[in-house]
């Protein structure tokens, strides 16, 4: 008889009792296979402290799974147990997976159109500000959040963190040997807060921002992470990873070694979330199998139909600049410049992340701490995503230098940006006939036109910045 219920896609979780002497983070082995219509999955355990072990599943079909524990430790080995997995709830749509080449879908078969934000170091700020972080999130139109595992030291995030990843000795330097359960519990509470906004966690798992030696940690030591972080929260159905923020800025790494850490991940996570490498300056390779789709920071969003066609996966430009005031040029573009680079990337089939920057007292930026949002950008954001999300994926569309334009022969956005054309020339089939809409980016009006056009055809526009056209087939 099966031990309890579990909706598909939530996390199973099976808790046991076992030595807490020595080093349980090196000295036990412990995993389990779950099984159903039998599908073997096999899943690495981890221990949580205190004695307790603990070893997750994300189950991904409904019906009984069973279950049997696997370790060098009498007490944790050959256990056996199942459970019955039901019909998942509303607003579940399970893990994010690449769809057509370019594009994101969920388990269920739900587009996801990616419209992410970056909060590199929110869930170091304690609980009163990630509590308003979420707050914020909860109203805010992005669906994707990117974070880093590690505390992150850098201008205008200069504090310590409440918890750090590792026990320290008595002389306050980490014991790289001993994980420190508390740091990865809390972090499990933020990437749980964020899946119950349906936002994914783009978990950043190394970056170069550091004072305290997470990024110059061995070999050794970075492959015991890898696999302790999977065994935690590959069950998180909102889980993507990404290997580094900037990976060309960390020196201590080579390549070898970012090229076996996503080994590493594409190996032990059994769900297959996401996985991909962001740059500073030189882009990681992108073509390499094990990455999923394109991380990019670039600014000129205009080449994301190039890197489709260069790398044929999903193009996300996951920093274009921020807007802000802040000195540095990376953080002080205008509202209307973030928004004209989502429109620019999406038109041309790709996904684009926002991020901001504006000066505060207490330096509570919400790139690096979260908090509260200030920017404009956001709000058409939150139009640009419903415009979006009321069609299909877009591709392409014979991109030239005088025409963005993107969707199918059905379906096109054309966006104009920075120029300010009275009229534009339509190239439509001559055998189908169309509605046109001016979409005002920036007011976040659409306006439909009299009418339908066929063929050939002159559509009069209002002659200013940030314009788009929505056409639809109606015939």
């Amino acid at each position: 008889m099966a031990q309890g219920t579990i909706e598909r896609w939530d996390i199973f979780e099976l808790a046991l009792k076992g030595p807490a002497t020595g080093n349980p983070f090196r000295d036990v082995t412990f995993t389990a296979t779950f099984t159903t219509l039998h599908r073997p999955i096999e899943v690495e355990g981890f221990y949580d402290g205190d004695g307790i072990y603990r070893v997750r599943l994300m189950p991904d079909e409904e019906g009984e799974w069973r279950y049997t524990t696997h370790s060098n430790v009498p007490a944790l080995d050959n256990q056996t147990g199942s459970f019955l997995c039901t019909p998942p709830s509303e607003g579940n749509h399970g893990p994010v997976h690449i769809h057509n080449t370019y594009h994101f879908q969920y388990a269920d078969g739900t587009p996801h159109f990616s419209f992410g934000t970056t909060c590199y170091a929110w869930n170091h700020q304690g609980d009163a500000l990630e509590a308003q972080t979420l707050a914020t999130l909860k109203d805010a139109p992005f669906n994707k959040l990117r974070m880093c595992t590690f505390p992150k030291h850098y201008t205008f995030n200069q504090n310590e963190p409440e918890h750090h990843a590792f026990e320290t000795d008595e002389d306050g330097s980490f014991d790289f040997e001993r994980f420190n359960p508390a740091f990865f519990q809390h972090l499990e509470r933020c990437i749980g807060g964020l899946r119950n906004l349906n936002i994914e966690a783009d978990l950043i798992l190394f970056h170069p921002y550091d004072k305290w030696g997470y990024a110059t940690m061995d070999a050794e030591v970075d492959d015991l992470y890898l696999h302790y972080i999977i065994a935690r929260l590959a069950a998180y159905r909102n889980i993507w990873w990404s290997m580094a923020n900037e990976f060309d800025l960390m020196k201590a790494k080579s390549m070898e070694d970012w090229d076996r850490f996503f080994k590493i991940v594409q190996t032990y996570d059994p769900y297959q979330h996401p996985r991909s490498n962001h740059n500073c300056r030189a882009f990681y390779d992108h073509g390499k199998p094990w990455v999923t789709h394109c991380s990019i920071q670039r600014s000129d969003v205009e080449h994301v139909d190039q890197w489709r066609n260069e790398y044929r996966k999903p193009v996300v430009v996951d920093e274009c600049q921020y807007e802000g005031n802040i000195p540095n040029n990376w953080g002080n573009i205008t509202p209307q410049e973030m928004t004209h680079r989502f429109w620019e990337g999406s038109v041309r089939g790709g996904y684009v992340g926002h991020g901001e920057t504006y000066v505060h007292p207490d330096d509570i930026l919400w790139w690096s701490k979260g908090g509260v949002l200030h920017g404009e950008s956001p709000a058409r954001i939150a139009f640009l995503r419903e415009i979006m999300e009321a069609g299909p994926q877009i591709d392409p569309l014979s991109i030239t230098w005088d025409l963005t334009q993107g969707g199918n022969q059905d379906y096109r956005l054309i966006y104009l940006g920075r120029h300010q054309p009275a009229y534009k020339t339509l190239r439509l089939p001559e055998d189908r006939t169309y509605t046109v809409e001016i979409i005002d980016t920036w007011e976040m009006t659409v306006t439909k036109l009299d009418g339908t056009y066929s063929g050939t055809c002159r559509v009069d526009l209002p002659g200013k910045e940030y314009v788009a056209l929505r056409v639809r087939r109606v015939a």
